[in-house]
């Protein structure tokens, strides 16, 4: 709940802006000559900076002139009187520059606000400018060494940028968890979870038919289990997200997610297992010796541009390794035709080789693993959480579209076929077992 003086504020500041928009009369700066000489000497950047505030200064005394009208001159109609100065401050490239902050008062001495003074001081852009120089990799102990560049700023200390930072990412994590989905069509849906500081969570990455990446939740949680997954798919389909809609899902080989993808996209769902992992996960079973030709037969039948042909050279060397390792033939046969659902789609073949892994996830846990490497010691509450989903936005504001992405009209198409096909099927079979019934 918002307290009288901020309303008055407020309300100060969406006067200033009519008021601005209202006025004829141009600001006119008045710089000496000779200060204009001695900071261009120092350099361009602190001539600017010094413009900026005579500038910051001229519009609040604009606005002063124009609630208490000229300065010695009577006027039976003004309500606001000025009161002296006093020390404040502005943001500037998101730092705290002192400047002179006129006052005025009315009739029955209460303070009157200004509108320009509340625009130029409000903080929020501090904090996104906090939040997005950290994101790059500023620490924030040595943040006020590079950032400073007024001699006299303050407010840049390591305890408040921190401060900025931890409401900075808290808004953005609530941007987040909270972003509405309804309107936004989802091609592709890849969920994986990743070990982060002794901690699981779980990551959703959605897709649209123009390829471009979006982040769509995420979950924390003490292990990969169907019950989290379920939590974060339950989650997207509050904010929005239709699960009866014929969908790719790009998932590892985890059956949690995969039954929590079944339980709400039932025959909606075509699952595609990560070719990258099943190809370490067989390899793993052999020796040193024969993984790069195993690595090599696996990867040609993945590449074949037909279902059956890719099948084939699968069971065939599932055979092979049946004689020499059951082990690796048991995990190559696992998942075998969930790791073919693109082949089978028909994609083209640069779609199919973004679709076929979960590699656009994967770059987004090193872009996280990288930007978290700042934090030196690990606490409670949403530490985890803000820190995760600030670097996951961060790289979604990095991202590229999918290659491939042209033909993404395809994957829909081949979708929405391979649906019908699957519903008609399931309703003969359906009439069959009523028929023996």
């Amino acid at each position: 709940m918002k307290k009288t003086y901020q309303i008055s504020r407020r309300r100060a500041a969406e006067k200033f802006r009519e008021f601005a928009v209202a006025s004829p009369t141009p600001i006119q700066l008045t710089f000496p000559l000779a200060d204009v000489a001695e900071l261009a000497q120092a350099s361009l950047g602190d001539l600017l900076r010094g413009v900026g505030k005579v500038f910051i200064e001229s519009v609040m005394e604009a606005e002063v002139e124009q609630l208490a009208g000229e300065r010695s001159q009577p006027n039976p109609s003004r309500t606001a009187y000025r009161w002296g100065s006093e020390e404040g401050f502005c943001i500037i490239d998101g730092q705290r520059v002192p400047i002179q902050r006129p006052r005025l008062r009315s009739r029955t001495k209460k303070e009157v606000p200004l509108g320009s003074y509340e625009m130029f001081q409000r903080s929020s852009l501090l904090g996104d400018t906090v939040w997005q120089k950290i994101m790059l990799g500023l620490t924030m102990r040595s943040y006020k060494e590079v950032v400073q560049q007024f001699s006299d700023a303050y407010g840049l200390e390591k305890s408040t940028t921190c401060e900025h930072f931890v409401e900075a990412s808290r808004q953005k994590l609530k941007q987040l968890m909270e972003r509405q989905l309804a309107g936004i069509s989802i091609a592709v849906m890849v969920i994986d979870g990743t070990i982060f500081k002794g901690q699981n969570l779980v990551v959703a990455i959605g897709m649209d038919p123009s390829g471009r990446k979006l982040v769509l939740g995420l979950r924390q949680g003490a292990t990969e289990n169907a019950a989290v997954v379920g939590a974060l798919l339950g989650e997207l389909s509050e904010r929005g997200v239709d699960f009866s809609a014929p969908r790719l899902y790009i998932v590892d080989g985890s059956k949690a997610i995969r039954a929590a993808i079944r339980n709400y996209a039932g025959d909606a769902a075509f699952v595609q297992r990560c070719q990258v992992h099943k190809i370490r996960n067989v390899v793993e079973h052999v020796a040193e010796a024969d993984r790069h030709a195993l690595k090599y037969r696996m990867r040609v039948a993945y590449g074949a541009a037909e279902a059956a042909d890719a099948r084939r050279l699968l069971y065939q060397l599932q055979d092979e390794l049946l004689q020499s390792n059951p082990s690796a033939a048991a995990s190559l046969g696992e998942g075998l035709e969930e790791c073919l659902t693109v082949t089978e789609l028909r994609l083209t073949p640069k779609l199919r080789e973004a679709l076929s892994s979960t590699n656009c996830i994967e770059s987004g846990f090193s872009v996280v693993d990288r930007i978290c490497q700042q934090v030196k010691r690990w606490q409670g509450s949403d530490h985890r959480l803000r820190w995760v989903g600030s670097a996951l936005l961060f790289a979604e504001s990095r991202w590229n579209r999918i290659r491939g992405y042209r033909h993404m009209p395809v994957l829909i198409n081949a979708l929405n076929a391979a649906h019908r096909l699957r519903c008609a099927h399931n309703q003969a079979e359906l009439k069959a077992q009523v028929s023996a019934a």
